[in-house]
């Protein structure tokens, strides 16, 4: 099993090199391709939103069902398809399905998280667990990082990246070639529907308890937004800095950046002696209102470095309550439990993301332009944080008059 772990880490490091991925909005809108904002912007960003929202359920429930490996499959072959759409796509519509497949790959990283708790027993999955987001983590940060330094140094070009990040998803497909397929599977193929029915119920009845209501619906809520920030981030930097040289455009560096210091944020977050019971609103609630303030920055400033430093300082900021927040729902919970919860939330979240896309994002909706955009985005995270803070003072009222 320890070769097994091994393997399936260096695996996940490998399909996380994709040098060109810092850079695939202004190589859209620049003279490889030449699309309009408007078109990234209203008609082909949203199509990864409604892909997602479309495979998360059927991919969550078949990758236990099949035992893992024909969905990582599945994602590597997605990933071959969005770079060869990249290259050779010239069309709003390839530039669309490049984004299905990126939806679908999204939904298939629930099948490398889950795989390597197959080969281990209980007593090792938190190690495991951090090892093989580690080697993501650190597959990430290499691939901004040599972006970065291909673009910058080398003067390499856009479409030249990705040639290159071809070449390396399409050997991470044949790396999930030689993944062994786990003889047994983990959650899914074991339910029933009466049995599935049956937990849910059990969730149901768990939703009383506050501390695990206050941090699925954080879950639900701040993660909407902050991947809703995500998508459209490079089309806001595109229009703060349209740099006509590939050099000047520094967006796998800023990747790198708010990848090791989520890295960071992640690893502090386990250190924190905080009473979460008393504080935990306070908390998200802070945390909240200084992501709002980042976001008025991003959508106000002309400097470019100030909307880098406030885009990574956002990203840093989510990823310190991320662990908070898997550790306050796990507590009370078993471990099917705390999967299906865990996919439920991750399916409101969606639903929620889905909702604004369409309502500000999408042509047939409002067709907001990127700017108008984020500032949608800091009311939405404005109002959080009001919420959060008021949710704080009436946590403080009772505390107060209990004692």
């Amino acid at each position: 099993w320890k070769l097994q772990v091994f393997y399936l880490c260096f695996y996940g490091f490998m399909t996380q090199i994709r040098p060109g991925e810092s850079f695939i909005t202004p190589y859209l809108l620049g003279p490889n391709k030449n699309f309009t904002q408007a078109e990234v912007t209203n008609v082909i960003m949203p199509v990864l939103t409604y892909s997602y929202m479309a495979v998360l359920v059927p991919i969550f429930r078949l990758t236990d069902s099949l035992r893992y490996k024909p969905v990582l499959v599945l994602q590597s072959l997605s990933h071959v398809s969005i770079w060869l759409l990249l290259v050779f796509g010239t069309s709003v519509l390839a530039m669309q399905l490049m984004e299905f497949f990126y939806g679908v790959t999204m939904a298939a990283r629930i099948a490398y998280s889950s795989y390597i708790f197959s080969l281990v027993a209980p007593s090792r999955y938190q190690r495991m667990a951090s090892y093989s987001r580690s080697a993501v983590l650190l597959g990430v940060f290499t691939s901004s990082v040599l972006g970065q330094l291909c673009v910058t140094l080398g003067d390499v070009s856009f479409l030249t990246l990705n040639y290159v990040s071809l070449g390396f998803v399409s050997f991470g497909l044949v790396l999930t070639l030689f993944l062994e397929r786990p003889r047994r599977s983990l959650f899914f193929n074991r339910w029933r529907e009466a049995v599935l029915c049956r937990m849910l119920r059990e969730v149901g009845a768990l939703a009383g308890q506050p501390q695990l209501r206050l941090w699925s619906l954080w879950w639900v809520f701040n993660s909407a937004g902050y991947y809703l920030m995500l998508y459209y981030v490079q089309i806001l930097w595109n229009e703060i800095y349209p740099a006509t040289d590939n050099y000047r455009v520094y967006n796998g560096g800023v990747d790198a950046a708010s990848t090791l210091l989520g890295a960071g944020a992640s690893f502090a977050a386990g250190y924190v002696k905080i009473r979460w019971t008393l504080w935990s609103e306070l908390v998200i609630g802070v945390v909240t209102a200084f992501q709002a303030g980042l976001l008025l920055l991003m959508t106000t400033t002309s400097n470019i470095w100030l909307c880098y430093t406030a885009y990574v300082l956002f990203r840093g900021s989510y990823q310190f309550l991320v662990p908070v927040a898997i550790f306050q729902i796990a507590t009370s919970l078993s471990k099917e439990l705390c999967a299906l919860v865990f996919g439920v939330n991750t399916f409101f979240a969606t639903v929620l993301k889905t909702i604004i896309t369409i309502i500000v994002a999408d042509k047939r909706g409002l067709g907001l332009s990127v700017h108008p955009q984020f500032y949608v985005y800091f009311g939405y995270f404005t109002l959080l944080a009001v919420v959060y803070l008021l949710a704080a003072v009436s946590v403080g009222i009772r505390h107060i008059r209990c004692k």
